[in-house]
């Protein structure tokens, strides 16, 4: 059985949306594409794609349009099974490449359900309430931190409040020219 990954990007204070749920200090951080090598390394394992609905709706705004010329990783994310757990989204398009499928009910066990299901990884990028939900139930095998050289000061953090310790064990770091930082870390 596969793993689940979480990938958020963060502020180097830890923070991986403004207060309001806004993610403008991505663009505000320079270029993305500088870590696309190992980006597309990481998604080699990957079986499937997991989002909320938040996220689902932002990668489903962009991605299905995205120039693969310009973001390799678009072929990836294009072509890879998608799912979303949400009880209120009614169909969820991927720009005119299909469906993807709807998970139903609790987020823990829509992920516990899909893990048997799906040969390789679980990639799950951003989606903080469901994110949340498996810290808390202990769901997730890696965290990886993809830090933006920028401090907030305030917002919402990628760690969902009241968990309890989580140990952690630092697998690899790789920085990059811009001042972003990739932490992978098993749990």
């Amino acid at each position: 059985m596969g793993k689940v990954i979480v990938e958020q990007i963060v502020s180097v204070d830890g923070y991986a949306a403004y207060k309001d749920g806004g993610i403008g200090f991505f663009d505000a951080s320079g270029d993305f594409r500088e870590g696309e090598d190992e980006q597309m390394n990481m998604l080699r394992s990957v079986g499937a794609i997991v989002f909320g609905a938040t996220t689902y709706r932002m990668f489903a705004d962009y991605w299905p349009g995205a120039d693969e010329k310009l973001e390799r990783v678009t072929g990836p994310i294009n072509s890879l099974p998608k799912f979303v757990v949400s009880n209120t989204l009614r169909s969820a398009p991927w720009g005119g490449k299909g469906e993807v499928e709807i998970l139903r009910g609790d987020g823990v066990e829509s992920v516990r359900a899909l893990r048997p299901r799906i040969s390789g990884d679980l990639m799950i990028w951003g989606s903080l309430s469901l994110t949340d939900a498996l810290f808390r139930a202990r769901e997730v095998d890696v965290l990886r931190l993809r830090t933006v050289a920028l401090l907030l000061g305030q917002g919402r953090s990628f760690a969902p409040a009241g968990m309890g310790d989580l140990k952690l064990s630092l697998q690899h770091v790789k920085s990059h020219p811009g001042g972003r930082v990739v932490m992978q870390y098993s749990a």
